[in-house]
């Protein structure tokens, strides 16, 4: 097979119509062979003709979409140094596209040999028990497709795994149940478009494995954090079949996503790969130019500050370059509108501190199309001086820990809570403020898919993974999961409603605080892990949303919730609170009051025992124009909030702070009764239940 000397640029393999360019990036390859694989398995190997400034490339005439391939690359064998070379081992392309099949845990994967494992080489040949890059067509018609662009102060996201959202659905064809095609479905759209989220965020897709330790407990990689091609959406979504029709069936999922004005944002993973450490396989980057790849140390090992093995090196040019050039692919090719960066920090560490004007961060800024979408990091890492929540730069949003850490700690009735919980109420100006950056650059959670569900977050005061088989090791001992006194069986009826109503008050809490409110998938209806607090390799009925066991009430609960807030300015500010009246108003744009009807002073946010206090928000202070330029006017709210373990009387303000008020929300009622209309002139009491929250709306 006659091979043409091709382009280095773009890296990977470009088909063109007429045949595909190959391009490969080693800085350290003597040679490297192209490695075509038909139907049944047979191999032919081509040697890549030319080099160009590190970059190995070719050119195939009449060589197209769906055609299997991998690289052997020739080089030096020294992991002293740092070099693990070695042409025996089939590796995939960094930028490949489309990933057909899945690693079959064969000695022959690993570099060395399982009785040796410092010391040895392994040259068996890991062909016949590798998966394959494939090559797939670009041409896609995306008819009228338009991103919904939704501000960041209107955003609600959705953070949701594409099988399990999709695998026991009812309304959702069996043969599209875990897949991409089962999330474009119009059932599952429905679904989304009632609850009125605008945005969905979702675990991983890139290409993932299933490592071997995992399998051979019987468990599988459910998350998907352990990528190995950046370009790749994951094989094993896909309905369609896995040689290239998984790239256009993500596509179609897109759209039709689109079409609803939902947004896909991108669970990204580039700070570690599937490679682990020097005793993890030989899949991709470590066979083609580990030094460059990777961050070692004595040559032989990793740095690794994810806890996973290894860390990729960002300090290195090309590294960069790939990660660029996923991101711009995501977003040109697959029309993706957003990414949230798994273990960010990790991304920012130069040579050893995390630097907040690192490269990476440098090159985000300067790209005229990553630096105009939605980008969000999770702040920390597993290295010294990780946590940097509030220290990212101002393009940033950033997961904030400290607002699930501060209303979990309020509701469970923690001490000196009531300060903090303020702060995060109004958008944590604390982290945020002092760069530039608005509230939304919060976004505000109280669970994840790290950790319980918001369901046994109120029913478990222990974590239960004895199912992972480290005996009840792994995941964090989260000393704020207790369950804020909703001990007992499941089948006590005061129980199950102190349950409910802290599952209504920390959503209550999530939706009317300023900031970005991101809802785990299956929290509205209930969805228990049994206590499993690290589901990571659950792929069964643990982790799969539930949905012939809906919590009706809290799903109505939730979609009232979401409505209210959308409806509501007053709760999707995109400027902070200044403490003081604006002109016209008469009052502050915000006040804080005790149950007595006075206003706090310096010593009550002190106070350890106080876990009581109402808001003032003034809808008329809202400096922020809409988008045709004019002032946004809205009601004035007034939020009691009791996280106390007896009713409460708050006494409401008087003049000029309202003078009549009806009641909007109350989280002591599972589904309001709309017969039951209160109302209250200023000074009069109004009884808040235990551990509950009541909303009432200004009437003069």
């Amino acid at each position: 097979m006659k091979i043409w000397p091709g382009k280095p640029y773009p890296l990977g393999a470009t088909w063109d119509g007429v045949g595909t360019n190959f391009s490969l990036f080693s800085e350290v390859a003597e040679r490297v062979e192209l490695c075509l694989f038909d139907a049944g398995g047979a191999e032919t190997r081509i040697d890549l003709p030319e080099t160009t400034s590190l970059i190995f490339h070719g050119y195939l005439p009449n060589v197209g979409p769906g055609q299997r391939f991998g690289y052997r690359v020739h080089g030096p064998w020294d992991p002293a140094n740092g070099h693990r070379c070695n042409p025996a081992k089939l590796l995939l392309d960094p930028y490949g596209k489309a990933v057909e099949g899945n690693v079959q845990w064969d000695e022959s994967v690993f570099p060395y040999h399982f009785n040796d494992p410092e010391n040895s080489r392994n040259d068996a040949d890991s062909a016949p028990f590798m998966p394959k890059s494939v090559i797939v067509s670009p041409f896609f018609d995306w008819q009228y497709d338009r991103r919904p662009r939704t501000p960041w102060h209107r955003t609600i996201i959705y953070e949701m795994h594409v099988k399990g959202f999709t695998m026991r659905h009812p309304s959702i064809p069996e043969n599209l149940r875990g897949t991409y095609a089962g999330l474009a479905h119009p059932a599952a759209i429905r679904y989304l478009n009632q609850l009125g989220v605008t945005a969905v965020e979702l675990l991983p897709v890139h290409q993932f494995i299933h490592a071997k330790h995992l399998l051979d407990k019987g468990l599988r990689n459910y998350w998907g954090y352990d990528s190995i091609s950046f370009l790749a959406p994951h094989n094993e979504y896909a309905a369609s079949g896995q040689a290239g029709q998984q790239v256009t069936e993500f596509k179609q999922m897109v759209k039709a996503l689109h079409d609803a004005g939902i947004e896909v944002i991108l669970d990204v993973v580039y700070n570690h790969t599937a490679e682990g450490n020097h005793l993890g396989p030989m899949l991709s980057m470590k066979g083609i130019d580990n030094a460059a790849y990777y961050r070692t140390h004595e040559g032989r090992y990793y740095m690794d500050y994810t806890g996973t093995g290894n860390s990729l090196n960002m300090r290195h040019p090309h590294v960069l370059q790939l990660i660029m050039d996923s991101l711009r692919y995501w977003l040109l090719e697959m029309h993706v509108d957003g990414f949230r960066f798994d273990l960010a920090a990790t991304l920012a560490r130069e040579l050893h501190d995390v630097d907040r004007l690192s490269a990476f961060f440098d090159i985000i800024q300067q790209d005229p199309i990553i630096s105009q979408v939605k980008l969000i990091a999770e702040p920390w890492d597993v290295g010294e001086g990780g946590y940097q929540v509030g220290n990212f730069p101002s393009l940033w949003s950033e997961w904030n820990g400290k607002f699930r850490d501060a209303i979990r700690d309020y509701w469970r009735g923690a001490d000196q809570m009531l300060d903090d919980m303020a702060t995060r109420l109004t958008g944590s100006s604390d982290l945020y403020a002092d760069n530039g950056r608005r509230p939304y650059a919060s976004i505000n959670f109280i669970t994840s898919h790290d950790g319980f569900t918001l369901r046994d977050l109120v029913s478990y005061n222990e974590k239960h993974n004895e199912a992972n088989g480290e005996n009840n090791q792994d995941g964090a001992d989260d000393n704020r999961s207790w369950n804020c006194g909703a001990e007992g069986p499941a089948d006590d009826p005061k129980v199950n409603a102190l349950r409910g109503r802290q599952q209504r008050n920390f959503l209550t809490t999530l939706f009317l605080s300023q900031g970005v409110p991101m809802l785990v998938g299956g929290d509205e209806i209930g969805r228990t892990q049994k206590g499993n607090n690290n589901a990571y390799c659950q792929d069964n009925e643990i982790s799969w949303y539930d949905w012939q066991h809906v919590d009706d009430g809290l799903l109505a609960f939730t979609v009232r919730l979401i409505q209210f807030r959308k409806d509501h300015p007053n709760f999707q500010r995109r400027r902070w609170f200044l403490g003081r009246a604006l002109r016209g108003t008469g009052v502050s744009d915000i006040g804080w009051f005790k149950p007595d009807g006075e206003e706090m002073t310096d010593q009550d946010w002190t106070s350890s025992f106080a876990r009581t206090v109402g808001v003032f928000l003034n809808g008329r202070a809202i400096p922020t124009p809409d988008h045709r330029g004019e002032p946004v006017v809205d009601d004035s709210f007034y939020l009691l909030f009791n996280a106390h373990f007896e009713p409460i009387d708050f006494k409401l303000p008087t003049s000029p702070w309202g003078d009549r008020w009806e009641r909007v929300l109350d989280t002591n009622e599972p589904v309001p009764d709309l017969r039951d209309h209160r109302e209250w002139n200023a000074g009069d009491a109004v009884s808040v239940e235990a551990h509950s929250v009541i909303v009432l709306r200004r009437l003069d």
